[in-house]
């Protein structure tokens, strides 16, 4: 169950399910008509939400998303028709971990999704960083032994800086390293990624362990003995 992909499309026209079957017959399609799933979905989920959905808008379905149980932890792809800074960055702000220009057909899903599973590879399992605990085999982090809950571009991001403590990143080198310099995006969309990641970590009793560097950009400071 653990190597199960689980596609959420908002749009499953016939001929791009059987593109999708064709190259990937083990994954699993999942329709989203009138919002989230309930029932708990198999191993890696991704979701790519049109921005105008048959029932809401695709901000509207992102939100939905990220706050039901069983897609929280899903990453969300929104489907832009206006690939403008204002959209990208709505997206961003509704929920998504990431967004695409459309119209999607089955080789750019493909690409996207395993294009992203690659570039998230771990090279060590367990990080951490005082009260900090993240393990990249289980997929979970943890704050004084609690789980806390974290969205893909946030387990991605802590992945990185944990792996490279006191060591500064700039924006440019964030964005490359979540797999988007194939795109050009605003680099003030790297501080919305930063910011979600302080309040998932400050919102469940750490402290703040991510340093602004003025001009330069973000380090993560080892905490102290």
């Amino acid at each position: 169950m653990d190597n199960q992909t689980t596609l959420l499309l908002t749009s499953t026209p016939p001929a791009l399910v059987a593109d999708l079957v064709r190259r990937r017959p083990d994954w699993e399609i999942v329709a989203l008509e009138e919002g989230p799933p309930e029932a708990p979905l198999p191993g890696k989920v991704w979701g790519f939400v049109d921005w105008l959905c048959p029932s809401m808008s695709g901000l509207e379905m992102c939100r939905r998303l990220r706050e039901a149980p069983a897609t929280r932890s899903s990453h969300l792809t929104l489907v832009l028709e206006d690939a403008s800074p204002d959209a990208k960055r709505r997206a961003l702000q509704a929920g998504a971990d990431d967004y695409l220009p459309g119209p999607l057909d089955a080789a750019r899903i493909v690409e996207r999704v395993e294009g992203l599973a690659s570039s998230s590879a771990p090279t060590r399992h367990r990080l951490t960083n005082g009260a900090i605990l993240l393990d990249r085999a289980a997929y979970q982090v943890r704050i004084n032994g609690e789980p806390v809950p974290m969205r893909p571009n946030e387990f991605r991001l802590l992945a990185h800086f944990m792996e490279h403590p006191d060591q500064v990143f700039s924006r440019t080198a964030l964005i490359e390293h979540l797999g988007k310099d194939g795109e050009a995006i605003d680099e003030r969309t790297v501080d919305v990624w930063v910011g979600r990641l302080r309040r998932a970590l400050t919102a469940n009793g750490a402290p703040d362990p991510l340093r602004t560097v003025r001009a330069m950009g973000y380090v993560m400071d080892s905490a102290s003995s």
